[in-house]
């Protein structure tokens, strides 16, 4: 995947969450394309490129990213 394309992920996923009415956490972000806990560092740095991109936002900005939660921006907007 390239950037746009992960970015884009990383927006669709907080909608899906939102469906099931649980927070897109990095946890839920590695879950769900099954992203080997090896490579944590891969689901934090999605969503910091969303956040900076604009296409999500943290609910939590004063936490860690690792425990934060995040929605999609138009959500929040």
């Amino acid at each position: 995947m390239d950037e746009t394309e992960r970015i884009c992920a990383c927006y669709h996923h907080p909608w899906l969450q939102y469906v099931v009415r649980q927070p897109m956490t990095n946890a839920s972000l590695r879950e769900h394309p099954g992203i080997d806990a090896r490579n944590a560092a891969t689901a934090s740095r999605l969503p910091a490129e969303a956040v900076a991109a604009g296409r999500i936002v943290s609910t939590t900005p004063s936490q860690a990213a690792r425990t934060g939660s995040y929605l999609p921006f138009s959500f929040w907007a």
